[in-house]
């Protein structure tokens, strides 16, 4: 609270001890608690209706890699809550924050700060309604997934050519047999989910040297099964007042996750004016993932359909930090430096996908659907890597024309800094189909044999059985770099006793480098360097120590993923989309603004109403491509776009309120948005709105939580709600209508009770409402959703009960 009342700009936050209070397991279930912000995917942060490529993510003041593959997103599921310290967003710009971003700054701060020697150990149990002892997909994997990684079972065998294609017919058929024969799913009983956690603080003193380390090891294996429908349409036919059916399935998706973290953090304070840090983050993390995909496909007579996919995904994460502080000219100036290493890994191995088929009301097997070609989604494998190397370096001096303390919180300051970063980034693509050796002489009764069967060894020969044959797409592979250096001079000046100012200027100097190949075989090599000027500027006028006013401009840009440039094919099994990236891509430009008022009635209070407004020059957008089955999509520059939106904030106690002892250790906090956008595509997306709300952006965002804690029983509980408006989940074309997701109401509540100074029980139940995720399509094409409009997709994911003990000492 403290660190947003001395803020120099529109920032919004979340402490570690309201984590603390809440059953959220990780950092994408903890931001969603903060004004403006909500979550999509569960793991991808949305602000002010803005999706996760325009937000910037920086763990402990060093940029964060991109997690995922084909979007400019961390994966904030990937941090556990018991590492996290605090977590601040900050909605506007100022010269020493990153100059790309769009929503917002969001800064992560991992625990480095020991007040004595303590050792905790913390394992939990959850059950989920529809998972826990029901049945479950999975497959036989490698012996190391429970650690969150393949072993190289499910890699490319070595004996495999670079190009499959460069050997003959019959020596194919040899390698193809080297394959695992690992396509049949099983069905065990899903185990309940297990946490554990154990952790380490310490000091150390060395002379006049405190050292103090802040360790701790987390685990989590997860289940998690979920069933619902999916439904495609053809043309809407207004006599009727419904569309044509198309594909109707149900589908169950078997998740199996595991996480491996580690934290390893020191701080060495040298003095009272040198302090050095070196802080350390690792993941590791497995998801296997079973797709069941049972039902009709209208438009071809009414066929039967039964549909796998066999899919196993790793990610490893490092980052690393040496930060050094010290001040200097009798406390007046800081002198603060870093020097930072990130590393992430995607590993696809042996993505399996095939499809079967049966007449309508057949009750005989189903048969294996192939094609003559290689295919993204017929009786095919897929894998894919990815790799991404980061380094980074920043320094910042500050001086404070006379002291900074509490008297005077905006003394005069002047800051300079720089920032370098270098990052290089490699994937790599093959996929692999079975093909009917000699159609001649297919012995066809391999397609009606059992999924364990049907691609066995001794059913891939050059006469009566399977070819193993690759796609020769030379774009299935691209190399990419960005080098970023970035200055800046800004500072804080009182005008007048309530009134002061912040700001400056950042100028950033940006290269992107991407190398591919061009289908025609040719090289594609793409370099697009650009300076950015990025202006900001920030008031304050202080109505007395407990309410404040801020205003706020400043310039930002938006830059190009390496993944909307690329222009490697990327096929979602689960959606049914195929993704491509754009080479021609610019930088967008985002002008923001905000004013807010804030006053804080006590320390640990706060009561807060702001606007804003963000207008867009060439906003990157996801746009379908005009094809026949409008399944394509790529990535391209919209004329313009804005955004504005109001914000509130609530953090109250009732103290005082009655005579009540209950009443007086319940708080409250409440946050609410409403956000309008706009964007205006081309006219050349004639196929699709080219005036609508910006992807993923809800109308309203509403957070409630209620808070009781008794210090002297020990004892504390807590009651969450969320709700988010309707937003577009997928944008439409002439094809296919737009996707909206629909509002869901979650309810969580936990309670904690402590035993003395050493154990603590916490038990909770989450999304206790367990109400549907409704994707629906608007069929009519009239930008809002009714009830003539159909269902895309629904599923429930289940209530989540957890029970857990801490014990420290």
């Amino acid at each position: 609270m403290e660190n947003m009342r001395q803020s120099e700009v529109v920032v919004s936050g979340v402490s570690g001890e309201q984590i603390a209070k809440s059953l959220d397991r990780d950092a994408a279930e903890t931001v969603k608690r903060i004004p403006g912000v909500t979550i999509m995917n569960d793991r991808y942060v949305v602000i002010r209706g803005m999706n996760q490529r325009y937000n910037t993510v920086m763990l402990n003041d060093a940029l964060t890699p991109s997690t995922e593959p084909d979007a400019k997103a961390f994966s904030f599921d990937i941090l556990p809550t018991s590492v996290i310290d605090r977590i601040m967003i900050y909605k506007n710009g100022s010269p020493e924050l990153p100059g790309e971003f769009g929503g917002g700054v969001i800064k992560i701060y991992t625990r480095n700060v020991v007040d004595e020697d303590k050792t905790s150990i913390s394992f939990s149990s959850s059950y989920r309604s529809g998972t826990t002892f029901r049945n479950f997909n999975t497959y036989n994997g490698s012996k190391t997934d429970f650690l969150g990684f393949d072993n190289g079972y499910r890699a490319i065998p070595k004996s495999f050519p670079d190009n499959l294609n460069s050997v003959n017919q019959e020596q194919r058929s040899v390698l193809g047999r080297d394959l695992p024969n690992s396509w049949a799913p099983e069905l065990v009983s899903a185990i309940p989910d297990m946490r554990l956690s154990f952790g380490v603080n310490r000091r150390l003193d060395i002379g006049s040297v405190r050292l103090s380390n802040v360790s701790a090891v987390s685990y989590s294996n997860t289940r998690t099964n979920t069933v619902g429908t999916r439904d495609t349409y053809l043309s809407f036919i207004p006599e009727l007042g419904r569309s044509e059916r198309q594909f109707s399935f149900n589908d169950e998706v078997s998740a199996h996750n595991v996480r491996l973290g580690v934290i390893h953090n020191w701080t060495a304070r040298l003095s009272n004016n040198h302090k050095l840090e070196f802080r350390n983050l690792f993941n590791q993390l497995g998801s296997s993932e079973v797709l069941r995909r049972e039902g009709i496909d209208f438009s071809n007579a009414n066929q039967e359909q039964l549909n796998y996919s066999l899919r196993y995904e790793s990610r490893t994460i490092y980052s690393g930090q040496l930060q050094g502080t010290h001040d200097l000219n009798d406390e007046k100036s800081t002198l603060t430096w870093t020097g930072g290493y990130a590393y992430t890994n995607r590993n696809e191995p042996d993505y399996r996908r095939f499809r079967t088929f049966r007449d309508a009301g057949s009750a005989g097997p189903y048969e294996m659907t192939y094609k003559f070609t290689p295919s993204l989604n017929d009786a095919g494998r897929f894998y894919s890597e990815l790799d991404e190397n980061t380094v980074m370096a920043n320094t910042q001096f500050e001086h404070r024309f006379s002291t900074a303390d509490s008297a005077a919180e905006h003394a005069p300051k002047v800051r300079v800094g720089l920032y370098a970063e270098r990052k290089h980034r490699n994937y790599d693509s093959r996929y692999f189909s079975y093909i009917p050796a000699n159609i001649g002489s297919f012995d066809n009764s391999i397609l009606f044999q059992p999924y364990d069967q049907v691609f066995a060894p001794e059913n891939i020969n050059s006469q009566t059985g399977w070819r193993v044959e690759e796609d020769a797409n030379p774009q299935n592979n691209y190399e990419a770099q960005s080098n970023l250096l970035a200055g800046y001079v800004g500072g804080v000046t009182p005008l007048t006793g309530a009134l002061s100012v912040s700001g400056g200027v950042r100028v950033e100097y940006n290269e992107q480098e991407l190398r591919s190949v061009n289908l025609d075989g040719s090289r594609l090599n793409r370099s697009n360097p650009v300076l950015s000027v990025l202006p900001a500027a920030n008031f304050t006028y202080t109505f007395n120590p407990r309410s404040m006013l801020r205003a706020g401009a400043s310039i930002s840009v938006n830059r190009p993923e390496f993944r909307e440039l690329a222009p490697a094919p990327y096929y979602d099994f689960i959606n049914l989309l195929e993704v491509t990236g754009n080479p021609n891509l610019e930088t967008a430009t985002i002008y923001n603004g905000d004013l807010r008022y804030e006053f804080y009635p006590n320390p640990t209070e706060i009561l807060s109403l702001g606007v804003f407004y963000k207008y867009f020059n060439k906003p990157i957008e996801t746009v379908f491509q005009n094809t026949s089955g409008a399944n394509s999509i790529t990535f391209d520059n919209a004329r313009q776009a804005y955004s504005y939106g109001l914000e509130a904030e609530v953090r109250k106690s009732l103290l005082g309120l009655t005579a009540s002892p209950l009443v007086d250790n319940l708080s409250l906090v409440l946050n609410a948005a409403l956000v309008q956008s706009r964007v205006q595509l081309d006219e050349k997306y004639d196929n699709q709105s080219t005036d609508r709300p910006m992807m993923g952006q809800s109308p309203y965002v509403v957070n409630t939580g209620l808070y009781y804690q008794d210090d002297a029983r020990q004892l504390q509980f807590s009651m969450l709600y969320n709700v988010i408006g309707t937003r577009i989940f997928a944008v439409g074309s002439n094809l296919r209508p737009t996707v909206y997701e629909l509002p869901r109401n979650v309810i969580d509540f936990s309670v904690t009770k402590a035993f003395g100074q050493n154990l603590e029980l916490k038990a909770g139940i989450q999304d206790i409402l367990n109400q549907k995720t409704r994707l629906i399509q608007d069929s009519n094409d009239d930008a809002k959703i009714t009830g003539i409009d159909e269902s895309f997709r629904e599923f429930r994911k289940g209530r989540y009960a957890t029970m857990g003990a801490t014990y420290k000492f």
